[in-house]
């Protein structure tokens, strides 16, 4: 039997930090990205690549701003703009997914599927927004926007203006789980969870509604991981190994880590916030539940045999 791996594309998988995001850019990357996914599937997996989706939604809302401002065209939620970035981010995987199976002669279904995630109306963290999303705006722009539509904005902590912020809520299910499962352990390359999926939350009659968040796409993936009972879960980054000591001279990359040295250095504030930690955090969650490994490390690192860093029940 096949092994199932779920890979968690991260934005540099897609757009590196220095490009205005072409779609020969995007393109590009995204190619080069595939192409590292061979190595995976000729040592007999079958994969569920999931992805983010920052730059990409970024851009979808500012031409929302854009086409109201102009035009009056009417805006769209956030969650349309989710599933917006699901389709179009799905597919440029999609196609270059295909492109890079028909360079090695390999027959695969490619499938892209628009992912909706159930969270709690409950949770915490729709009590203090956190995640930033969104242009850049002057405090004046940011105060008329506020109050004309009841958003919150926080100064972006490098000075860059006042951006919008919304919840980061936990995902506790991730809708079409089975579907997404089946269709990969028949070989499919399925491609879902997009951004972390669309966040929605269930009302007593079981109705569905759609909620203004974002969802942290490494946890979404680990509990879908989790949930289907992957073998490994992958979360491609823009470092090729976890690293304790993070740029110092003290700096060591870890090659493998347990549960328990994982989580002291998480109580150690090794990790930063707002980028490796949630990493160990859903690494953690998929090992912890019956996940035989996680692995955290770069595109370039994909192909090799013992590339990055590998976070495991015991060792």
């Amino acid at each position: 039997m096949k092994k199932l791996a779920v890979v968690a594309f991260g934005g540099n998988a897609l757009l590196q930090g220095n490009e205005v995001g072409t779609i020969e850019q995007q393109e590009k990357h995204t190619f080069d990205t595939c192409e590292q996914l061979i190595g995976l599937i000729k040592n007999g997996y079958n994969i569920i690549i999931t992805h983010g989706n920052g730059p990409q939604v970024g851009n979808i809302l500012l031409r929302n701003e854009a086409g109201w401002k102009e035009y009056k065209i009417p805006k769209m939620p956030l969650d349309i703009c989710v599933a917006d970035s699901q389709g179009g981010i799905g597919y440029m995987i999609e196609r270059q997914m295909r492109n890079v199976l028909a360079k090695h002669k390999i027959r695969k279904n490619v499938i892209t599927l628009i992912t909706e995630v159930l969270v709690d109306i409950k949770d915490p963290a729709f009590d203090n927004p956190t995640k930033p999303i969104g242009p850049f705006y002057l405090k004046e722009e940011a105060d008329l926007l506020a109050k004309a539509n009841k958003w919150i904005f926080k100064e972006d902590p490098r000075k860059r203006g006042w951006r919008k912020v919304v919840a980061s809520p936990k995902p506790i299910d991730i809708l079409n789980k089975r579907v997404i499962g089946s269709l990969a352990r028949k070989g499919n390359i399925v491609i879902a969870v997009g951004g972390g999926g669309v966040p929605v939350y269930k009302h007593k009659d079981k109705h569905l509604e759609a909620i203004e968040a974002v969802i942290d796409k490494d946890r979404a993936s680990a509990l879908l991981a989790k949930e289907i009972k992957a073998d490994s879960f992958y979360i491609i980054t823009d470092v090729p190994k976890v690293y304790i000591n993070f740029n110092t001279k003290q700096q060591k990359a870890l090659n493998k880590l347990n549960v328990k040295r994982a989580r002291y250095y998480l109580s150690k504030g090794e990790f930063a916030a707002g980028s490796m930690q949630p990493k160990i955090e859903a690494s953690l969650d998929f090992v912890e539940n019956g996940g035989r490994e996680a692995v955290i490390t770069n595109t370039e690192s994909l192909p090799k045999k013992n590339c990055g860093t590998r976070i495991v029940k015991e060792s």
